[in-house]
């Protein structure tokens, strides 16, 4: 639980980012009167490129035409830096509510592993009671709502390879009679949040010839709370 007070890490990579609505428009205002300046010099050269040429002949134009080169081209780098600052403020715009979204999902994923272990463990004796099923209802709303904002959860079933980047052991389980690495219990879910996982998978795996001939009498994998 959060202490009152205390700001998220995505809080403060949220409140460095500075896109406020005043600076957006200042920097925007700034770009567009430099853009204005160019494009009005540019038709003032061509202007007096059109009076010049009959008068002062080829060496004119030259000039004329070399000066409209460099301001075209000073236009051109200014839209460029402008077209390159609304890509960076819109960059970072994204990544900030990217990191408020998932700061959240993984709050909501709290309360899923809650669920979870209310359905897992209730009662025998009100399995079937209605009551029970409205919990169940909710946990399948719950688990619609994540996978509409991208959230999937990892494989880790029994039997399936353990894989470094999305499960995390937190227990080695000799004579399970499976190969050495293969998971035996998912004791933990795990999510990925479009393809980046958010949350590995705890699991329990089995024991290698090597570890099982090194230990003792078996012991079962630690409780996940």
């Amino acid at each position: 639980m959060e202490r009152p007070g205390r700001t998220t890490r995505a809080q403060e990579r949220a409140a460095a980012i500075d896109v406020s609505p005043a600076r957006l428009a200042a920097e925007i205002e700034r770009i567009t009167r430099e853009r204005d300046k160019a494009r009005r010099e540019v038709e003032a050269l061509q202007g007096r490129l059109e009076q010049l040429v009959p008068q002062d002949g080829a060496e004119d134009l030259e000039t004329l035409r070399r000066e409209r080169e460099e301001y075209l081209a000073a236009l051109q780098r200014e839209r460029a830096e402008f077209q390159n600052y609304r890509r960076r403020t819109a960059e970072e715009r994204e990544a900030m509510l990217g990191l408020a979204g998932e700061d959240l999902i993984r709050k909501v994923l709290a309360l899923a592993d809650d669920f979870d272990r209310a359905i897992e463990h209730r009662p025998e004796a009100i399995a079937e009671d209605p009551w029970v099923e409205g919990i169940a209802a909710i946990d399948r709303k719950l688990r619609a709502l994540l996978e509409s904002e991208g959230v999937t959860a990892i494989d880790a079933s029994p039997g399936s390879p353990f894989d470094p980047r999305a499960h995390e052991a937190v227990a080695n389980v000799p004579g399970t009679g499976r190969a050495g690495g293969e998971i035996v219990e998912e004791l933990r879910r795990g999510y990925r949040l479009r393809d980046r996982v958010i949350r590995p998978a705890l699991v329990a795996v089995a024991a290698d010839a090597t570890e099982e001939a090194g230990s003792g009498s078996p012991e079962p994998p630690p409780a996940i709370h």
